[in-house]
């Protein structure tokens, strides 16, 4: 056999040799960057962070009555196709609706202790907000009613929230630190009610949060109370665990602390969490 023949087979069964080894690279091909047939690469899929469209019921405390109307607009419009119906009451009515099954998704307290006795029934909850107290008057503030002190005189009908509300105690609290006795003529479920009767002119004056009262100027008169002598009121909010829109409850409670949710508290007169 000539030397050119003998080459000639070697370079034949190589070619074959080589042939038989790709076939079965050929077939992993699948496996590499390029998309199976009738399929899409993931980069091509739309990404979407929005919350999936939902009719929420927000059970809310009454002195967010307010912000809330301009938060939950603000909230329907970046998100269309979902809806928000608040629910406003006193937060001690509000954990009771919780209790009793109440159809809603989530819920907003005015204090921490409301919101802690119902880890059961909510997911963890973060604050929103913070409000403080002042003395309302009577437009003009006519019995000069200027700090804490003069809410004892016997002459000034005075009106407060009953002490299982959350503004009921942050007033007893403050009251009490500073060892001034106060005989209200009446004791309101929520702070709406207590500013209310100082509006009618049913009551000379009343403590309610400075956001309350700063909302109402045109009706009555706000007094400052010092920050030592002051309560603090934070503001959880969380979703509920029966929400049938769990999703869409979280994506809401999130959004609350927003810095376009923040900033409507903000020029609502709340303070930063």
């Amino acid at each position: 056999m000539s030397s050119y023949t003998f080459l000639n087979r070697r370079r034949a069964a190589a070619a074959v040799l080589s042939a038989a080894l790709l076939v079965p690279l050929t077939a992993c091909g699948g496996d590499s960057d390029t998309p199976k047939a009738g399929s899409e690469s993931n980069s091509s899929a739309p990404a979407s962070g929005a919350p999936k469209a939902a009719n929420l019921t927000v059970l809310a405390a009454s002195s967010l009555t307010d912000v809330f109307k301009t938060a939950g607009a603000a909230y329907e419009k970046s998100y269309p196709g979902t809806k928000i119906t608040f629910s406003f009451a006193g937060s001690q009515e509000l954990a009771a609706q919780v209790k009793q099954g109440a159809p809603a998704d989530a819920l907003v307290t005015a204090d921490t202790k409301t919101m802690d006795g119902l880890k059961a029934e909510t997911g963890t909850p973060a604050i929103v907000a913070k409000n403080r107290l002042v003395i309302a008057t009577v437009k003009g503030n006519p019995h000069k009613v200027g700090a804490l002190k003069d809410l004892a005189d016997t002459k000034l009908k005075v009106v407060l929230a009953a002490p299982e509300v959350p503004v009921g105690r942050y007033s007893k609290q403050i009251l009490d630190a500073q060892k001034v006795t106060v005989k209200p003529v009446s004791q309101e479920p929520n702070v709406r009610a207590v500013l209310s009767k100082v509006e009618l002119g049913e009551a000379d004056a009343g403590l309610v949060y400075k956001t309350d009262a700063s909302k109402a100027k045109d009706k009555v008169e706000a007094v400052e109370i010092p920050d030592d002598q002051n309560a603090v009121a934070s503001y959880p909010a969380a979703s509920l665990k029966a929400s049938k829109n769990s999703e869409a409850a979280a994506a809401f409670v999130a959004w609350l602390s927003t810095p376009e949710a923040q900033k409507i508290f903000q020029e609502a007169g709340f303070q930063q969490p």
